[in-house]
C-alpha cells in the first residue's frame, strides 16, 4: 500500500469521524431539509457536473472500458432528475422511532435506543449515482462516511461532492466534512478504507465478487465489519404452465441494463416447454442484441455475465425437469440474488417460492424489481446476500445503526 493512498484514506477518516458528532445530534427536520436541498442542487449544478462526466466516459471509452461499464459510469440529464426524485422521495421517508419502550421490570424500565454507528466506509464501482444514492442513506441514519470509488469515476464523484453535497449540507446547517471522498485513485486505497477499525468500524463494500471478497477477508484482519454486495445475476425459470407472452415480455424487461446486479443471468426452462419456448426467446435475445449460452455449456452454469468485460450481452439457457429443481439450481449456482418463476399454475409457483431461499423471490415479475427505490421506496446502498442473520436484500438507512439497551428506575 502507498503511503500516499493510505494517507489520503485516513485524512478523510479522521474529518468525518470529527463531523460525525454533529451530524448525530442534528434533527430530523435539518437532515430532510439538507436532502431536499442535495436534490435542488443536483438540479442547478448539472452543467458543471455533466461536463466532469463527460471528462469520465470519454477517458473511459479511449481507455477501451467496456460498454455496459460505460453506461454505469454515464450520467445524463434524465438520470440527475431521477436522482433528484428520490431524495424528495427519502426525504418525505418517516425516521425511525429512536427510542422504544420494550418490557417493564420489578422497579426498572427496558427501553431500546438507536443509535448512529458514526463513520461508515463505502467502496463501490466507477457508478456516479451511488455517491449521492450512499451519502442520502448516510446522512438520514446520522452517519458520516468516506466513499471511495473506481478510479473511472473519481471526477464525476468529485463534482458531485463539491457542487452539490457540499453546498447543501452547508446551506442546510449540516458541517459539509460529513461526506469525504478519496480523491487518490488505485486499488491500495480499498484496502486502506477497511483498515481503520478506530474511525471506519463498518465498511459497505460493492463491486466484482473477487475484489469484494478479498476486501471482506482483509476487513476481518483488522476487526472492521462488512456488508458486501458481491455477486449478483437474477434467474429466470419459465414453468410448465408459463403463459409465452408473459415469459417473453419479462425476458426482454430482465435485460433492459446489461451491466446490473439484478438482471436476467439465468434462464431455466421447463424442459417439456423447451423446444416451444426457445426459438421465440433466442427470437427476442437477437432482437436486442444478446448472445444465448445453450447447452453443452463450457462455463460455470451460473456465471454472472455482467461482470465478464466484453461479454455481458449473454444470457446462459438450460433445460430443467421442474419447479424444485429450478430452484435448486437457483439456490446452488448462482449468488442467491433473485429468482422468478413464470407460470400460470399457482401450485409450481408455491412449489418455486418455497423452495427457493434467496434474497428475493418473484413470480411473473422481474428480477429487477430487486432494488432499494423500487422494492422499497428508498434509495439502497447496495443489496446484501449474506445468508446469515444481519440485514439482507437492498440495505437502506434502517440497517445502518446500533442497538443499544438502556434500563432506568421506574
Amino acid at each position: 500500500m502507498t503511503s500516499q493512498g493510505a494517507d489520503a484514506v485516513r485524512e478523510c477518516a479522521e474529518a468525518a469521524h470529527a463531523a460525525a458528532g454533529g451530524l448525530a445530534a442534528a434533527p430530523a427536520g435539518t437532515v430532510d431539509a439538507a436532502l431536499r436541498g442535495i436534490a435542488d442542487q443536483l438540479l442547478a449544478a448539472a452543467g458543471p457536473v455533466l461536463a466532469a462526466n463527460a471528462r469520465d466516459v470519454r477517458s473511459a471509452r479511449d481507455g477501451g472500458l467496456p460498454a455496459a461499464m460505460v453506461d454505469r459510469l454515464r450520467l445524463d440529464a434524465d438520470r440527475l432528475a431521477g436522482m433528484a426524485h428520490q431524495l424528495r422521495v427519502l426525504a418525505d421517508v418517516p425516521h425511525p422511532q429512536w427510542r422504544r419502550p420494550v418490557r417493564e421490570l420489578p422497579g426498572a424500565r427496558v427501553e431500546e435506543l438507536r443509535r448512529p454507528v458514526g463513520v461508515v466506509g463505502a467502496n463501490f464501482e466507477a457508478r456516479p449515482n451511488v455517491v449521492v444514492d450512499v451519502a442520502s442513506q448516510l446522512l438520514k441514519s446520522r452517519n458520516a462516511g468516506v466513499l471511495r470509488t473506481g478510479s473511472a469515476a473519481i471526477g464525476s464523484a468529485a463534482a458531485l461532492v463539491d457542487e452539490v453535497l457540499a453546498p447543501a449540507l452547508t446551506a442546510a446547517g449540516l458541517d459539509p466534512a460529513a461526506v469525504q471522498l478519496v480523491r487518490v485513485p488505485g486499488r491500495e486505497t480499498a484496502r486502506a478504507l477497511v483498515a481503520q477499525p478506530d474511525l471506519v468500524p463498518l465498511v459497505i463494500l460493492r463491486g466484482s465478487g473477487d475484489s469484494t471478497r478479498e476486501l471482506t477477508a482483509e476487513a476481518a484482519r483488522h476487526g472492521v465489519r462488512t456488508l458486501a454486495h458481491a455477486d449478483g445475476g437474477g434467474v429466470l425459470y419459465l414453468d410448465s404452465g408459463a403463459d409465452p407472452d408473459t415469459a417473453l415480455r419479462l425476458v426482454e424487461d430482465s435485460l433492459d441494463r446489461l451491466g446490473v446486479c439484478n438482471r436476467l443471468n439465468l434462464l431455466l426452462v421447463a424442459a417439456d416447454r423447451w423446444d416451444e419456448l426457445v426459438p421465440d426467446v433466442l427470437a427476442v435475445l437477437d432482437k436486442i442484441g444478446v448472445r444465448a449460452s445453450l447447452p453443452p455449456h463450457g462455463h460455470p452454469l451460473g456465471l454472472e455475465w455482467a461482470l465478464q468485460e466484453g461479454r455481458e450481452a449473454t444470457v446462459t439457457l438450460a433445460p430443467v425437469p421442474a419447479a424444485a429443481e429450478a430452484a435448486r439450481l437457483a439456490d446452488s449456482v448462482t449468488s442467491g440474488l433473485a429468482a422468478c418463476i413464470v407460470t400460470e399454475d399457482a401450485a409450481a409457483a408455491e412449489a418455486f417460492l418455497g423452495a427457493y431461499t434467496g434474497t428475493g423471490a418473484f413470480w411473473n415479475v422481474s428480477t429487477r424489481l430487486l432494488d432499494g427505490f423500487r422494492l422499497l421506496g428508498v434509495p439502497e446502498t447496495g443489496i446484501n446476500v449474506d445468508r446469515v442473520p444481519g440485514p439482507r436484500g437492498p440495505v437502506t438507512f434502517l440497517d445502518l445503526h446500533l442497538r443499544q439497551f438502556v434500563v432506568t428506575p421506574r
